[in-house]
């Protein structure tokens, strides 16, 4: 008997069958979104066996010569601009010298190659870019990362035409053109099958000319740089019902750049989100008319909008909001260990006061880890991939994290961090969270229906070329296919089922580590949660197939340990790329520690709501026989948080060339804290003779010459630039009044 004809019969088909049946309909648009970009290390981590070598050997993320003179040079100069509070207060918007400086410095052009003039930076360039201005001022930093991510620019260079490339990309890069791109609409967010937006094929008589081109409506919202924008890339529905172009009448997404100075446009109207003062607002058009050749790629990209617009956010969604939320939470962790080690209560520091710690090494865990991931996520771009579901990765964590840490440093800094003013370099990161979280793909829905439902289907190794051969009109050709890749399939569970039960059971002692040393049993150790995950996601897709899609809560557990699988992964390979600093492994051990109990707990969450009780019940003897994972000690707690109380090589590296110098100047209030704590932290030596000498006041002892005129002035200085730091501000009733607001920005 042929076994495999005996197998493909009495198996395979029914199973094809079945499935074919079962399987729920894709649209185009989810289609689109699912096959965009690449797979990478969200792949090794789906096999079950991820390979740490290869993690190792990526390169790491470096700056090229003309990439360092530049953040030397214009970027310092341009941080040097930047005052949050009067961009905020006074002004509602960059100054005019900003945007002037932007512009003459192709801040906008960063992503654009030099042969059109622009700067032609790496994706880790300009992730450094975005990062840095974003610890200075949340409305520059937006205003830069926009025109560099998601828009006209990325748009052209991968789809545009020769011709628009040649006119368009030099105008964008020098700033001649400022560009915004229009997707968000009343009726339609993240629902791009809902969108309202359309565009006509029709004749009209231009100069006397008669034109093919598209007539627009339109009605768009939540547009940053739409107000000052003079060329918008718009997303709408393009039909042609007079069979102008001879194809289908309903033609679909597409992508088009429209002046806009064009009649029919009305745009300039402004958002305030968060009261946060980039330029944001709606736009609208009304019988806009665009020549065809308007068509970002031609008419043959006409109905591909959506494939080009999730190409496209592959690679910007894992750079903008992460870097924005790597400045945020650095500068978190940053500023409240110095502010907790210069604020007393009862005469010692509130950063030694363990709940207060709790939060310090929360700070400083996410901030190295959050850089972390971003740094990774960066050299896979280097390389040229397309992260797909990394990108979605970053998005969601990156910006949660941050919201974490803004909370953690907001409730440190108590009443310091609540009082707006120029001396408040909080205020403008707690307002932008919601911001963050909100755009470039909400995150609830980032978490419930994109990582782990765009993750299963492109970076399992198995699943897609299943759905494909499912979906194939020719039947006995996808069951050809599907025979194959079924058995496969099956051999490859059956194979990491064995593996996940004996790491489980011996603690992941017999999984691979890369190399020996203080961290070879992290290796180890996040080897046994990936055989577990990926065991327990075919489980979980055999179990409800297409019904998956309805079991968000499900889907969302499993991308959370999808998740911590790549950001321990990048801890880990942050801490080889760096050289093994031994006095960062407290943090080392304090993210893997977190991560180990997410996992454990999404995993626990899974198998409980799981429909089939005894399938659960096996797989949890299978992949979770003990919860071992309880989360960071109190004892290594204290430590991460000790790191952040001291002028210590691991705060620095933490600060990731964010601090402020101690010689800034004196209106910068983080230059100020900076001056503080160096100082505060020089003279505790000295205070903690004194103390334990008896002596409560340093002049009694300076008048009874216990100390130097040296060691009293060290002291004063101290004491009175703490005292400055611990300031809020205040204002007269009058300068609160809009009528002052608008008079010192000389609108009246």
């Amino acid at each position: 008997m042929d076994f495999n004809a005996w197998r493909r019969r009495r198996i395979s088909e029914p199973a094809y069958r079945w499935a074919r049946n079962a399987l729920p309909a894709m649209s185009a648009t989810e289609r689109e979104a699912i096959e965009a970009g690449d797979t990478w290390w969200d792949a090794d981590l789906f096999t079950g066996n991820p390979d740490w070598r290869k993690l190792l050997d990526v390169p790491a993320a470096t700056l090229t010569a003309d990439e360092q003179r530049f953040i030397d040079g214009p970027l310092a100069r341009l941080c040097a601009m930047l005052d949050e509070w009067d961009i905020t207060w006074n002004r509602r918007d960059l100054p005019p010298e900003v945007w002037d400086f932007l512009k003459a410095e192709r801040f906008f052009g960063m992503i654009i190659p030099r042969r059109y003039g622009g700067l032609g930076f790496s994706p880790y360039a300009h992730s450094e870019v975005v990062r840095r201005i974003s610890a200075y001022s949340i409305t520059a930093g937006v205003t830069v990362m926009v025109p560099n991510s998601l828009g006209p620019g990325e748009l052209l260079m991968q789809f545009g035409t020769p011709a628009q490339r040649d006119y368009w990309l030099p105008r964008l890069a020098d700033g001649r053109e400022v560009p915004c791109f229009g997707l968000t609409s009343p009726e339609a967010g993240s629902d791009a099958a809902s969108m309202v937006d359309t565009g006509v094929v029709c004749r009209q008589v231009i100069d006397g000319r008669e034109l093919i081109g598209i007539r627009l409506n339109w009605h768009k919202r939540y547009i940053t740089l739409g107000p000052v924008a003079t060329v918008l890339g718009l997303a709408f529905k393009l039909s042609d019902p007079d069979g102008i172009l001879g194809g289908a009448k309903d033609i679909g997404i597409s992508v088009a750049l429209v002046p806009t100075e064009a009649p029919g446009v009305e745009i300039g109207r402004r958002h305030l989100p968060a009261m946060q003062v980039f330029q944001n607002g709606p736009n609208r058009g009304r019988d806009v008319f665009v020549p065809l050749d308007a068509l970002i790629g031609g008419a043959e990209r006409a109905g591909h909008g959506w494939q080009m617009l999730m190409s496209a956010l592959a690679a910007g969604r894992g750079i903008s909001l992460p870097s924005l939320s790597a400045a945020a939470a650095v500068m978190c962790a940053h500023t409240t260990g110095m502010y907790a080690r210069v604020r007393e209560q009862f005469g010692i520091p509130v950063g030694k006061f363990e709940g207060v710690q709790e939060g310090l090494a929360r700070l400083a865990g996410n901030a190295y880890l959050v850089e972390a991931a971003r740094r990774l996520t960066c050299a896979a771009l280097n390389q040229g991939v397309k992260p797909a579901v990394v990108s979605g990765i970053m998005k969601y964590h990156a910006t949660e994290r941050m919201r974490g840490s803004v909370n953690d440093a907001m409730d440190i800094h108590a009443g310091r961090a609540v009082i707006d003013g120029p001396s408040n370099y909080l205020g403008a990161l707690y307002r932008a969270v919601p911001i963050a979280i909100t755009v470039e793909g909400a995150n609830i829905l980032t978490r419930n229906l994109i990582i782990f439902g765009q993750g299963a289907i492109r970076a399992h190794p198995y699943l897609m070329p299943e759905i494909l051969a499912l979906g194939n009109p020719d039947e006995d050709r996808g069951m050809e296919v599907f025979h194959d890749v079924f058995w496969r399939h099956l051999r490859h569970t059956g194979i990491n089922a064995l593996r996940a039960i004996g790491r489980a059971w011996t603690g992941g002692v017999l999984a691979p580590a890369p190399s020996s040393g203080p961290v070879a049993g992290h290796y180890r150790r996040l080897g046994r949660y990936a055989s577990g995950f990926a065991l327990l996601a075919d489980a979980t897709l055999a179990q409800l197939g297409g019904g998956l899609k309805r079991r968000e809560m499900i889907s969302a557990r499993l991308g959370d340990i999808l998740s911590e699988l790549y950001l321990q992964s990048a801890v880990l390979k942050r801490w080889e790329d760096e050289g093994r600093k031994h006095d960062d492994l407290p943090l080392v051990q304090w993210c893997l520690e977190q991560g180990y109990a997410s996992i454990e707990k999404s995993m626990d969450q899974v198998l409980r709501n799981l429909p089939g009780r005894v399938l659960s019940w096996g797989l949890r003897a299978a992949i979770l026989p003990l919860r071992l994972a309880k989360g960071p000690s109190d004892a290594l707690t204290r430590e991460c948080a000790e790191l952040l109380l001291k002028p210590s090589p691991t705060h620095v590296r933490l600060a990731a060339d964010l601090h402020r110098e101690a010689g800034a100047a004196d209106d910068d209030p983080v230059g100020l804290l900076t001056r503080a704590f160096a100082l505060a932290d020089a003279v505790q030596p000295l205070r903690d003779r004194l103390r334990q000498s008896g002596v409560r006041d340093w002049r009694e002892a300076h008048q009874r010459g216990a100390i130097t005129d040296a060691q009293a002035a060290s002291l004063e200085e101290a004491e009175a630039l703490v005292s400055r730091v611990l300031q809020v501000d205040d204002f007269a009733p009058e300068e609160l009044s809009p009528q002052a607001a608008k008079a010192d920005s000389g609108e009246a």
